[in-house]
């Protein structure tokens, strides 16, 4: 049955003596309120509730009472027009005084009718401000989750410090931060370093990201790559010192004291509206690597304990990867400095002649390996070209090498065919303790029978390019077990080499590709011609630039011939 339509003027008589008797002692803020939406009634609840004595509620609207609370007074209307009951939340203050920045109640409003003419509506009050709170701390623990759980997968995606550096202050902004700064203590090698001034602490920007309209300031922050120099009593040095995070916040005043930041940089930060900065150190294994920088302007909110607990948390996992990338990257130099000192270019080992090497690391990332190459004179014009892969990469594989070819030159002194001096090469090896195989192929060049002697453990085929030929001859010798298994068994093929065949020797890094067979990626060096120069040199080159630019592993290549006026006799 439709309701009669009310007036908002008409009076409505109201008892408030059984109101007062029904609820009374509800906790529940109970309203009554006519069509005009002007209290006629309140209990002691929603007294205390609005923080206004119930005599100052009656003849008054909600609006007029409580202007801060965001009534919906468009709400309370809709449920005298058409009688459905509503619910809504309403958020704000209230007369009763509150630390609380804003409280929250659950309201239900009902229309009342009387004989089917409508008397105005009964709205029940209940402060659920703790249970807000409480959901807000669970979506906030939800997205601090949900945020360390992108950083595992999003920062420290390389073994490069710098890299991750970027993928940290990247991460934080805007998630943290409007402008975030990375920066690291320089490394124990590689890097020439400028000595800082006593009492400054010197640390290099390897990251640096801003959110919005800032991105197009960056160089007013600093550029990645340059030296920042703290002194001892900003918030940065004290962070690295105490080992925990350091925050400043504007104060009341507006004013900021500015001793989180550098000198040179606090006029353009002041120029944004600096809110507040934070500093966050990146420690790992009890050693501190650098600081994440954070900094707030403009309308962002201060820097809260929770805040920092999250940064800290970021800067924590991040740091473990930098350390990663740090400890990667002294090995990898170390290794790197090892082999090129072994891996020296061999001379040739008579005027008659010709050889030519390339060593081409793997791409930044991947370790340093064991490829060496080498060429020994023997006896009668003869001469020895060994080329071998220790297994494994860093350190220990580059001291791997350098055993393998002291072995190889001692044992080439006693003039032994190659399958003879893999035999012995194998049982060295094995009686040393070296417990890292390899593979090697060795050739034996005899310009005088024009033959070349090939013996092979476990190592990809030679390759033959005669003078002129339109293409090249891979030729399939016999493979023995990598040395340092112990197996033993390799055999020694004589394959036709006369002076101006280039005999062209190679490491796996070259030709082995993922997802495709050994022997397609080895066949395609049939297609090697001499180029039009005929220099050895240039054919190294030209190999490289064919085959080296995908390459996943190092590359060890070379190239030797006997000269052409080389022959027997002379």
């Amino acid at each position: 049955m439709q309701a009669e339509p009310y007036d908002d003027d008409a009076p409505v008589p109201l008892d408030p003596a059984p109101l007062a008797a029904l609820f009374g002692g509800s906790a529940a803020g109970v309203g009554f309120l006519d069509p005009g939406l002007r209290y006629l009634y309140v209990n002691p609840a929603l007294e205390r509730i609005n923080g206004i004595p119930a005599a100052a509620h009656l003849g008054r609207t909600p609006a007029e009472l409580l202007p801060e609370l965001g009534v919906h007074g468009d709400l309370m209307h809709r449920v005298l027009d058409d009688g459905r009951p509503r619910e809504t939340t309403l958020s704000g203050h209230t007369w009763v005084a509150s630390p609380l920045e804003r409280r929250y109640w659950h309201s239900a409003f009902h229309r009342l009718e009387n004989g089917g003419r409508v008397q105005g509506l009964v709205a029940i009050i209940l402060e659920i401000t703790d249970y807000m709170r409480q959901q807000e701390e669970l979506e906030q623990a939800r997205r601090r989750l949900a945020l360390l759980d992108t950083a595992a997968v999003s920062i420290g995606t390389t073994l490069d410090m710098d890299t991750t550096c970027r993928e940290l202050a990247d991460f934080v902004v805007p998630a943290l931060a409007d402008i975030a700064a990375v920066e690291v203590f320089p490394p124990d090698i590689g890097h020439e370093v400028r000595r800082a001034a006593p009492g400054v602490l010197r640390l290099r920007r390897a990251g640096l990201a801003a959110a919005g309209e800032l991105a197009h300031q960056m160089a007013q922050f600093g550029h990645l790559g340059e030296y920042i120099d703290y002194k001892e009593e900003t918030g940065v040095a004290r962070c690295l010192a105490t080992g925990q995070p350091v925050a400043e916040n504007r104060d009341d005043t507006g004013e900021f004291l500015g001793a989180l930041l550098v000198d040179d940089f606090r006029a353009a930060y002041r120029a944004l509206g600096l809110r507040g900065a934070a500093a966050v150190p990146l420690t790992a294994r009890g050693r501190a690597l650098g600081v994440l920088n954070l900094v707030r302007a403009g309308d962002s909110p201060d820097f809260s304990d929770d805040d920092l607990v999250v940064a800290r948390e970021l800067a924590d996992r991040a740091a473990v990867d930098l350390d990663h990338a740090r400890r990667y990257a002294h090995e990898h130099s170390v290794a790197r400095e090892l082999q090129r000192s072994l891996l020296s270019e061999p001379r040739g080992p008579h005027s008659h002649v010709e050889v030519a090497t390339r060593y081409r690391p793997a791409e930044r990332g991947v370790l340093v390996g064991g490829d060496w190459f080498d060429v020994v004179p023997l006896r009668d014009g003869r001469h020895l070209k060994a080329m071998g892969d220790v297994m494994g990469h860093g350190v220990e594989a580059a001291v791997a090498m350098s055993q393998y070819r002291s072995l190889l030159r001692l044992l080439a002194d006693d003039d032994l065919p190659p399958h003879l001096i893999l035999e012995r090469l194998d049982v060295m090896v094995e009686r040393s303790g070296l417990d890292r195989a390899a593979t090697c192929l060795l050739a034996v060049v005899d310009r005088m029978g024009g033959n070349c002697e090939v013996a092979s453990a476990g190592h990809l085929p030679p390759v033959f390019i005669e003078p002129g030929a339109a293409g090249a001859r891979v030729v399939r010798v016999p493979v023995g077990p990598p040395l340092g298994t112990g197996f033993g068994g390799y055999r020694t093929a004589s394959v036709p080499c006369g002076p101006g065949t280039v005999l062209f020797m190679y490491t796996d890094g070259l030709v082995e590709r993922r997802g495709e067979d050994i022997d397609v990626s080895v066949g395609r060096l049939a297609g090697l011609t001499l180029p039009v120069s005929g220099r050895l040199e240039d054919l190294l080159d030209d190999v490289l630039d064919r085959f080296g630019d995908d390459a996943e592993d190092d590359i060890a290549v070379l190239a030797s011939r006997i000269r052409e006026g080389a022959l027997p006799g002379r």
